[in-house]
């Protein structure tokens, strides 16, 4: 069978194994044993003990569990809490500071969990039931709530761009130095489009008689103040002490969580069945994730070896395109991925393979890497199958239907698109922070 009808065959039986329901990772690895067994025979087992042995003992990927185990520390304690009030206390009386404060927390938020998923529901449980009392446009409340935490994976500590980094035996550090530019462009345009957004139309964030916020006062304001500051001064040190050279990722993480832990104490906010409901949900989190990257692993490596990367090499050859048009022609391969399957598979199954070509083709592969997961954010926001419209419409409040989600996400996905679009012009934004830093 060759390569190309190997394909086909592959992401075939793919996407009718994710029609059917199956689990993700035993999907993605059975598929791959299944039509080996019947090309290669018996030998195609051999993948699965090489390919547990890269995944489960790779030293990059045990920092993965340390960093949910923070962010779960940190939520859990209530410092979470404090940051949004912080944030509500630096914009001050503005209409819609509310949803600025959400873009800003969650973008916090998600540089404590690291993944879509866990800073969307972290998110929405914080601040979408303080948006709707307010009177807010439904359609505002939940775009900003999903654009925000979909940033998880966007500013570091990321869990996919650690995965990336893996992958394709790049540097961590210089993974999480090139987001930086494009996550602040991120930023400033969604908070930019929410303040233009509610000056031309005022009824979308109503500000009540005395104030849509209200400023604490004496010990409370402080108190605020120091809870924000310390839980970003926190992330701050963890990333850089990588940056500095200090501490591996995994190392880093490990003092992630034992300042997280600190905090808590400090701020008395520690109670002994935090760290144990942090554990579980930890726990859980971490083995659903290690399941999908066994099956995508094992799926991945089978299609290497199949040689599937001298075929994308040789098909981009042969359409005789310019690089930068074969660099679109990917983006698009993931934008549709992103319909149907989530950001660790995405970054799993195409990093292997899209990454050498880029390399070939003469780009940084921090720079394809950042672009890769620029393009995961939109993907997994993206109706109608996106992974994060569902994980927000399963927290949402009776009464918001998925057409309500497809509707709120299209503006702030124009705004990541523009990013994207912005960084593929000028690699520069990605490239040159990493070089002045890590020279």
């Amino acid at each position: 069978m060759g390569i190309e009808m190997l394909t086909a065959v592959l992401l075939g039986c793919i996407l009718l194994a994710f029609v059917l329901g199956a689990q993700v990772g035993l999907a993605l690895g059975g598929i791959a044993m299944a039509v080996g067994y019947l090309t290669w025979g018996d030998t195609i087992f051999n993948i699965i003990p090489t390919t547990i042995e890269s995944t489960f003992f790779s030293f990059i990927l045990l920092a993965i569990p340390l960093y949910i185990y923070m962010g779960q520390l940190l939520t859990r304690s209530g410092i979470g809490d404090a940051m949004f009030n912080a944030s509500q206390l630096a914009i001050g009386r503005v209409r819609g500071s509310l949803a600025i404060s959400v873009i800003g927390v969650c973008s916090m938020i998600g540089a404590m969990v690291g993944i879509i998923g866990a800073g969307i529901m972290t998110s929405s449980s914080i601040a979408l039931k303080p948006m709707l009392d307010r009177g807010y446009d439904r359609k505002l409340a939940l775009g900003v709530i999903m654009a925000g935490g979909s940033l998880g994976i966007l500013i570091p500590p990321s869990i996919p761009m650690i995965m990336f980094a893996s992958a394709t035996q790049n540097s961590v550090g210089r993974m999480f130095l090139g987001a930086m530019g494009p996550a602040l462009i991120t930023i400033i345009l969604l908070i930019a489009y929410v303040i233009i957004s509610c000056k031309l139309r005022p009824e979308r964030a109503p500000m009540d008689h005395d104030a849509e916020v209200q400023i604490p006062k004496g010990y409370e304001r402080f108190k605020t103040i120091r809870d924000g500051a310390s839980s970003a001064a926190l992330i701050i040190v963890v990333l850089g002490s990588i940056i500095a050279g200090i501490a591996t990722p995994t190392e880093s993480g490990a003092l992630g969580v034992m300042g997280a832990i600190l905090l808590s104490i400090l701020f008395k906010r520690f109670k002994p069945q935090m760290l144990l409901r942090s554990g579980m949900q930890t726990a859980m989190l971490v083995s659903v994730a290690m399941w999908i990257i066994l099956g995508a692993s094992v799926f991945s490596n089978f299609h290497l070896l199949m040689g599937i990367q001298s075929m994308v090499a040789g098909f981009t050859r042969d359409l005789d395109l310019p690089p930068i048009v074969i660099i679109m022609l990917f983006q698009v391969i993931m934008l549709l991925l992103g319909f149907i399957i989530d950001e660790f598979i995405i970054v799993l199954m195409c990093a292997p393979i899209f990454t050498p070509v880029a390399v070939s083709l003469g780009y940084d592969p921090i720079w394809f890497g950042v672009l890769m997961i620029l393009n995961i954010v939109i993907a997994v926001q993206t109706p109608p199958y996106g992974f994060a419209l569902f994980y927000l419409k399963g927290i949402a409040p009776k009464g918001v239907t998925m057409m309500d989600l497809y509707k709120s996400v299209l503006p702030f996905i124009t705004v990541q698109l523009v990013v994207l679009i912005i960084v593929m012009i000028f690699p520069e934004l990605v490239t040159w922070f990493p070089n002045y830093v890590m020279n």
